[in-house]
Formats: C-alpha cells, sequence, structure tokens
C-alpha cells in the first residue's frame, strides 16, 4: 500500500520549508512497503552545521503550523544529521558529505520516490 496522502502533504510542507532555507539534494522516498512504522522519508542537506540546524528549525516550525507533532528529535547537538519523527514522515537533514557517506538513497533504492512540485527548487 502506498504511503498515505496526509503523509505525503506533510513531507511536501517539510520539502517546502527545507528549500526555503536553501536545502540542496531534496528528496521524498515513499518507505510505506518497507517500513511499518513511517511511510515517508525526507532527505535533504545543508552546507555547514548552522544551515542545518536553521533548515530543520524551519521545518518544525511549518510543520507546527501544519498541525503534525514532533514525537523525537535526534543528533541536535552534533547537526550533522538531525533526524526529526513524526510518526508518519521522518525528516533528515544532514551535511553534504554525511548524505554521501551514509547514503540513505541508495539504501531504499528500491522504494518510488515521490515526486516533488515545480514551485520547490531543490537545485541550488
Amino acid at each position: 500500500m502506498p504511503a498515505l496522502q496526509s503523509a505525503i502533504d506533510s513531507a511536501l510542507v517539510a520539502a517546502r520549508a527545507a528549500a526555503d532555507k536553501l536545502a540542496t539534494d531534496i528528496v521524498i522516498i515513499d518507505v510505506s512497503e518497507q517500513l511499518v512504522i513511517t511511510d515517508c522519508f525526507v532527505l535533504c542537506s545543508g552546507a555547514n552545521e548552522l544551515q542545518v540546524r536553521g533548515i530543520v528549525n524551519a521545518i518544525e516550525e511549518a510543520l507546527h503550523v501544519a498541525g503534525e507533532k514532533r514525537l523525537r528529535k535526534e543528533g541536535a547537538s552534533e547537526a550533522t544529521w538531525i533526524l526529526i519523527d513524526y510518526g508518519d514522515i521522518v525528516v533528515h537533514v544532514q551535511l553534504a558529505e554525511e548524505r554521501i557517506h551514509y547514503a540513505l538513497e541508495r539504501l531504499w533504492k528500491d522504494c518510488p520516490l515521490i515526486e516533488l512540485p515545480s514551485s520547490i527548487n531543490t537545485e541550488r
């Protein structure tokens, strides 16, 4: 069963907030067929720890306004890879070098990508 539309909508809110803070390589992966604990992963990169924190803050604010409740957040003290769990979606904001090293896209390559609207600029 594909991701719930509500999860996709929340993932798009997170992606748009990340793009507004100049995050790069934004992708949404539908992991609902592989995991029972979440529907979508949102992945994006920041150039440095300060930008990673700024992206995370923008995502949290946008999802709060959209009525989503954060379940947990990990990695905030290091700010090289911050994970934010909202239940139906899990957001990963990573430094570009962490993103390359851990290659989450490769790990989940069998899962479909959710197309981002053209209004979300994912390439900088």
